[in-house]
């Protein structure tokens, strides 16, 4: 009797020990299928949300400057005031900057309010200058293009005139991605006739791929705007790479966009706005 009453002990002691085992093992599989869910979700919202947005803020302080022959920067009036004198001298990597990019217009009504100034300082201090339009959803592309051309004079030794495009295409904002290529189109086709030369296409690096692809687009220089890389992932060709909106430079307070062509001194040259 008294070696059956240890047997049964010994017996139940082991079940007891299986069952904490187990108990122990349920909270480890139990996280660990959570972190999982958790970087998968996360990924996805990154890839399809956060990625295609063009301008999104980098999340920490080092700021990473590829090379490149020509550098330059975008401005708005965000910038607010801006020593041009030190500007005109400012160096990013050994390179002086070459050329500026000035948000004119967005929509059918609204002006940048530093941009004659901008503009004019640029040209003043022997800085190449741009321009661009900010595209909205309120107005045909048509209707924006008729309003940037009649805002903006560019002559010959400035940029190509610019396009922004980075609004949400869903439901709520009533743009499928169809009508969003065929009102883009219409604004780069009415530039282009106005100013007599391609313009540009600024958008982010999924952006363009997802929304902007094809044959349509291909002929436009494309500026893409794409952070946290060392080098931009697109697969086609482009001509300026934003890589980073938390650069700094001297003459600017605050953090500005930076950006480097791709290509050589004489190439940059050659994208300019020609005579006649």
């Amino acid at each position: 009797m008294k070696r059956k009453t240890n047997r049964r002990r010994h017996y139940t002691r082991r079940r007891r020990k299986s069952k904490s085992t187990l108990q122990r093992i349920s909270p480890f599989l139990l996280w660990g299928g959570l972190i999982v869910l958790l970087v998968f979700v996360g990924y996805n919202f990154y890839h399809h949300y956060l990625e295609p947005k063009s301008r999104l803020p980098q999340m920490v302080d080092t700021v990473h400057y590829p090379d490149g022959e020509v550098r330059g920067i975008d401005i708005s009036h965000y910038q607010n005031e801006i020593d041009w004198h030190i500007l005109r001298d400012a160096i990013i990597k050994d390179v002086p900057i070459r050329f500026v990019f000035i948000k004119a217009t967005e929509g059918t009504d609204r002006f940048d309010p530093y941009f004659n100034l901008y503009f004019a300082q640029a040209r003043r201090n022997e800085l190449t200058r741009g321009a661009y339009h900010f595209f909205s959803t309120k107005s045909s592309g048509k209707k924006q293009a008729e309003y940037f051309c009649r805002m903006v004079q560019l002559e010959p030794g400035d940029l190509p005139p610019v396009l922004d495009v980075e609004i949400e295409v869903d439901k709520l904002s009533g743009y499928s991605r169809e009508k969003l290529r065929r009102e883009v189109l219409a604004w780069l086709q009415y530039a282009e006739k106005y100013y007599g030369v391609p313009p540009i296409l600024y958008a982010s690096s999924a952006y363009k791929q997802h929304y902007l692809n094809g044959a349509d687009f291909e002929r436009y220089p494309f500026w893409i705007a794409h952070y946290y890389v060392k080098n931009p992932t697109y697969k086609g060709s482009w001509a300026f790479w934003q890589h980073t909106d938390q650069g700094r430079v001297e003459g600017i307070k605050g953090k500005v966009d930076i950006d480097v062509f791709n290509g050589t001194a004489e190439d940059f040259a050659n994208l300019l706005i020609k005579e006649n």
